[in-house]
């Protein structure tokens, strides 16, 4: 189930001060399928600006109705307006077993702290000045998207430190709500600690490069995650 919820976060560094004028604060919602299509769940994304502050916070969160088993992950990320990361959060839920992480980032020292909370230890890590998390290379990747450029590999954090890549694909034809519109299609290869997996996103034509479709290839079929209209 893991793969499932690096569906957008695991998107996978120079940063410019007006690539955040391609966003805006926003919500989108997903829904998560079965290879056969029925629903397996519900995904949301949010981004908000906070207040008097050049900051962004990201969310994530994913649930599942896997039967016989909760699957609930929520993800949190404060990073700056070039989207490099100062914390970022994971709460997951599989079944009875809930972990709840913390990563806090000194790009000035170049060290990333990862705490498991309620006793679970910590350990450090040599990061980037500018390293981003999951959510924060997905706005990352969109924001070098909308400037017709492509994110260059690179090291995010997702707990552990993952190697991504991208390959743009070109435009394709993406049918969503049963409606066909032009999308550009992107294959992200991350490779972890002790996984690695290649999927498909689809970013809309858009200025915000929103991304509409996500496909998983999985041993039991390819999983998609599509937009919410």
């Amino acid at each position: 189930m893991k793969y499932l919820t690096a569906l957008l976060v695991g998107l996978a560094t120079a940063a410019a001060a007006d690539t955040t004028a391609k966003f805006h604060e926003e919500t989108l919602r997903y829904n998560v399928n079965w290879p056969s299509g029925l629903s397996l769940g519900e995904a949301q994304v949010r981004a908000v600006r906070l207040k008097d502050s050049d900051r962004w916070r990201f969310e994530f969160e994913l649930e599942a109705a896997v039967p016989g088993f909760r699957v609930v992950d929520r993800y949190r990320s404060l990073a700056d307006k070039g989207f490099c990361t100062a914390e970022f959060e994971k709460d997951t839920t599989r079944g009875a077993k809930i972990t709840k992480e913390k990563t806090a980032v000194d790009g000035a020292s170049g060290a990333a702290k990862r705490e498991t909370l309620g006793g679970g230890g910590s350990s450090e890590m040599r990061v980037a000045a500018c390293v981003h998390d999951a959510l924060a290379f997905l706005y990352f990747v969109r924001s070098e998207l909308a400037q017709g450029r492509i994110a260059p590999a690179q090291t995010i954090l997702f707990g552990a430190p993952y190697s991504a890549r991208l390959e743009f694909k070109g435009a394709e034809q993406v049918t969503i709500a049963g409606a066909a519109e032009p999308a550009d299609r992107v294959v992200t290869l991350l490779k972890g600690p002790a996984s690695q997996i290649s999927f498909e996103i689809f970013f809309s034509r858009d200025a915000a490069r929103t991304p509409v479709l996500v496909r998983v290839p999985l041993a039991m079929g390819v999983f998609s995650m599509e937009i919410a209209r």
